[in-house]
């Protein structure tokens, strides 16, 4: 698929995908909702790419929500069909097999945080933004922001932004546990391409397998999800990886993975 506003570049197993819509703050109209959900697809069956990077065009905005003038003019019907693709798109990048960063470089508001929060982990502009000021429209998030949210920092902060429509400050983001790590803005994209490094050279199966465990174990009991990690982990003892791995350390060299 040819993309209109999205630019794809990939350099030594890193894809760096950039929502390019700086017009309008890198609003997401459903145009844009399903060339990311390709562009996913695409990426996930790409076996050249080890890590992506998701940023946005621009000095002002990651994703600055959903494209609000598109869904003024919708009915009932309409809003809901929208949620469902604003979700099924979040699903296929949070079960990408394959770690994600996002590099949130100014606004992720609305559709824009739940984007950053479908991603492994957050890398934010000390000037980023972030907030779900759905409630001030008359709406709520719709692309998986209450459930996203909720795991990640609780349901008393995850209400206190939702509820209140506040934007927060990525301070506030980092001391909430929202973001991982806060950098200059001219630094951002550098040190998450930095960390892609250094994710590529780790043994990226078990990585994806580590990215199943979590997902799937936050919706069991603990003795669930300890069964479930077990069950994995052995899986692992039947791969290339798993061989390399131990071997190289054993004969301490740079292990080779291979992804096998």
């Amino acid at each position: 698929m040819e993309f209109k506003s999205l630019l794809l570049e990939k350099s030594e197993g890193t894809a760096t995908l950039t929502v390019n819509r700086p017009q309008s703050l890198n609003a997401l109209n459903g145009e844009l909702l399903t060339e990311l959900e390709c562009a996913f697809h695409q990426l996930e069956q790409d076996g050249d790419v080890k890590v992506v990077v998701i940023t946005g065009a621009g000095e002002k905005a990651f994703v600055a929500g959903a494209d609000i003038k598109e869904m003024a003019a919708m009915d009932a019907f309409e809003g809901h069909r929208f949620a469902l693709k604003g979700q099924r798109v979040m699903l296929a990048l949070e079960k990408m097999k394959k770690p994600v960063i996002a590099a949130v470089n100014g606004y992720a508001l609305g559709g824009g945080l739940e984007l950053a929060l479908a991603c492994d982990f957050i890398y934010a502009s000390e000037k980023a933004k972030l907030g779900f000021p759905e409630v001030t429209l008359g709406i709520m998030p719709g692309f998986g922001g209450t459930q996203n949210l909720s795991r990640l920092i609780g349901p008393g902060r995850a209400k206190e932004m939702i509820f209140t429509g506040r934007v927060i400050s990525a301070e506030k983001g980092l001391a909430w546990g929202i973001v991982n790590e806060l950098f200059p803005t001219e630094a951002l994209l550098p040190k998450a391409l930095e960390t892609a490094a250094a994710l590529k050279r780790t043994g990226l199966l078990g990585v994806g397998y580590a990215k199943d465990a979590i997902a799937n174990g936050l919706n069991m009991t603990k003795e669930d999800g300890f069964r479930y990690e077990a069950s994995l982990f052995g899986v692992l003892f039947a791969t290339k990886d798993q061989r390399e791995g131990m071997a190289a350390f054993v004969e301490k060299r740079t292990a080779n993975f291979t992804g096998e």
